[in-house]
């Protein structure tokens, strides 16, 4: 469905439920995208959650903000959430973005004992022209930073008490 698949997987020492929560926290796990980064060309992104704040199957969470004097917006929707198991939302519309189009992402969880295996994906298409270019060059490379953040940003706040790295 989609032209782009990059996974991560991770071994987290915490429960599945602690996994999931933090994993569920949209705020939390997009922080990297909160704070300016030369990943986010020196940007940040603005969030708006609707009254379900991605914690329902049909929540809403909008994402703008500017980069490089062009404007950006995507729309989020929540299509599957079976807590302490996984969770996927995928964009509405047609986001404009510049290194990635249309996404789907999610987790899956498993408890092993005193760790929870977690594997955290995103699917994606390239971004239509003008950024078509844009997103062959430097889509993976984001889509890997996005993927990353998100899962040693959980594993530090779960393990060390601290906040998602960025």
């Amino acid at each position: 469905m989609y032209q782009h698949r990059f996974m991560e997987r991770l071994e987290i020492a915490a429960t599945a439920a602690e996994v999931f929560a933090e994993l569920d926290d949209h705020e939390r796990l997009s922080a990297h995208m909160m704070r300016s980064s030369w990943m986010m060309g020196g940007s940040a992104m603005q969030f708006e959650f609707d009254p379900g704040r991605g914690h329902e199957v049909g929540s809403v969470i909008r994402m703008s903000g500017k980069v490089a004097g062009v404007r950006l917006f995507v729309e989020e929707v929540v299509t599957e959430r079976v807590p302490p198991y996984r969770k996927t939302w995928q964009t509405v519309g047609s986001p404009k973005l510049l290194v990635i189009g249309r996404y789907r992402m999610g987790f899956e969880l498993e408890e092993t004992g005193a760790t929870t295996r977690t594997a955290l994906f995103i699917e994606y298409d390239d971004p239509p022209p003008p950024w078509r270019i844009a997103g062959k060059l430097l889509g993976g490379s984001y889509a890997r930073w996005c993927v990353r953040n998100m899962l040693t940003g959980a594993a530090a706040s779960l393990t060390a008490g601290t906040a998602p790295l960025g």
